[in-house]
């Protein structure tokens, strides 16, 4: 118990510390952003385009500049970061960081204040501590399909636009003034980078890292093939618009063919909590040795990691890839 409060203790003072940090160093910040984008626009003629436009569109990964700098050390968080603008939240890792900071020790209080079993904080700290990632991971999930659904809309808008005699870089403007979120936003940026003067090549490139789905490889790489060797563009994006849309159809087959796997899943994960739960209400003395006998945190250490290893063996089993 000792331990755990002079954890906390250290956990509040670093978070009222570093707030102070950032309420006193917020300007100089916002200064040393302006410096910066300043001095890559006055050495614009020294940088490829692809180098000027990361410049111009880097942002901080903390408004805090000594963590700001200790996070850009890391290609991991650089990469949450990333992360983070797929699901589309409007954060930065280091604010991600910290709340699954506080979320972990905030489960592990709770575990510690509420319930009998002061043991599991350390479990506390793990579960809470993935509360913010795993909802970023739902948003961005939740947002990849939407774009997917929407993805062949757009591309049968853009194949009536190029027919119709429009340019490819003004058909994109078309998607993204016709098309409802998510397809909207990123073909806007798609556009707007090309319009700057960055190559469509690197535009396209780039919309493949924003959404690296497989749908939208498929689109860049026919786009690129045909400005390269020609063709009809118009043909191209109808065919590839009728593959993906067959591509759907058979991945609904699949999930109708998986849904015994899935529920299969879904009851051997709660299964085995809810007969804890239940026990510890309906008869706490027959339940109770399994938390306070050393063998029972054995035997529910084992139990953990075969549910663990058993729900990854059968995702592995019901995801096939179309």
């Amino acid at each position: 118990m000792l331990i755990l409060t002079v954890i906390v203790v250290f956990v509040v003072v670093s978070l009222v510390v570093f707030a102070i940090g950032s309420l006193l160093d917020r300007r100089s910040s916002r200064a040393r952003l302006l410096r910066d984008r300043l001095a890559s626009v006055q050495k614009a003629a020294e940088r490829k385009p692809s180098e000027e436009l990361a410049l111009l569109r880097d942002e901080m990964l903390s408004e805090i500049p000594a963590l700001d700098n200790l996070l850009r050390r890391s290609a991991r968080i650089s990469n949450l970061q990333t992360f983070l603008s797929q699901a589309d939240l409007k954060t930065r890792a280091g604010n991600i960081l910290m709340l699954c900071v506080l979320c972990g020790v905030a489960v592990a209080l709770v575990i510690l204040v509420l319930t009998p079993f002061p043991q599991f904080a350390w479990l506390g700290i793990f579960i809470g501590a993935i509360f913010p990632y795993s909802y970023a991971s739902f948003r961005r999930t939740r947002r990849f399909k939407k774009f997917e659904e929407l993805f062949p809309q757009a591309i049968d808008t853009l194949a009536r636009a190029v027919r119709a005699g429009h340019a490819f870089t003004t058909a994109l403007e078309l998607i993204s003034n016709e098309i409802s979120e998510p397809i909207a936003s990123e073909f806007r940026k798609l556009f707007e980078e090309q319009k700057f003067g960055l190559p469509v090549r690197d535009a396209l490139l780039n919309l493949t890292e924003r959404v690296p789905l497989v749908d939208v490889k498929f689109f860049v790489t026919a786009v690129m093939l045909q400005r390269e060797t020609g063709g009809n563009l118009a043909e191209i994006l109808d065919n590839l618009s009728y593959m993906i849309r067959e591509r759907f159809k058979i991945m609904r087959q699949v999930r109708v063919y998986t849904a015994q796997g899935r529920l299969t899943m879904l009851l051997l994960m709660g299964l085995p909590p809810i007969i804890v739960v239940s026990m510890s209400i309906i008869n706490p003395a027959f339940i109770q040795p399994l938390f306070a006998d050393p063998i029972g945190h054995t035997l529910i250490v084992t139990g953990i990691t075969l549910q663990t290893v058993g729900y990854f063996i059968i995702r592995k089993i019901i995801r096939i890839q179309v």
